[in-house]
């Protein structure tokens, strides 16, 4: 898996925080909901072809930032106060990723137009 985008945080690079980057893309667009269960470790492991201690480490990313909960025999679930996006943004965010699709741009390129914009408006 190997290519990936790095994560938010300037330490943290690498399969797991790829994998942690998809799952709070989940949660905060409402994808997944407050209460979800997520894949076990070892199932999200067989899933996306990685070690389990790659999906724990990612885990633990997301449950520092208040993501996600483990609740032992109840598995780990998407905690019941996420910072969900509001919806019009989300919506706003899924026409941009339409749009530069169409306009043949890439992720990547969208991703650091995003973070200029987001450094220099403050």
């Amino acid at each position: 898996m190997s290519g990936h985008p790095p994560g938010l945080f300037p330490e943290e690079s690498g399969t797991a925080a790829w994998i942690s980057e998809q799952f709070r893309g989940y949660i905060v667009s409402g994808r997944l909901g407050r209460g979800e269960r997520l894949p076990t470790v070892r199932q999200a492991a067989r899933d996306l072809g990685v070690a389990p201690g790659t999906v724990a480490r990612a885990y633990k990313m997301l449950e520092r930032d208040g993501l996600i909960v483990t609740r032992g025999a109840a598995g780990t679930r998407v905690a019941d106060t996420p910072s969900v996006l509001p919806g019009a943004l989300v919506a706003d965010i899924r026409a941009l990723v339409a749009r530069a699709r169409g306009d043949g741009v890439s992720e990547e390129d969208v991703v650091s137009a995003i973070r200029s914009v987001w450094a220099t408006n403050t």
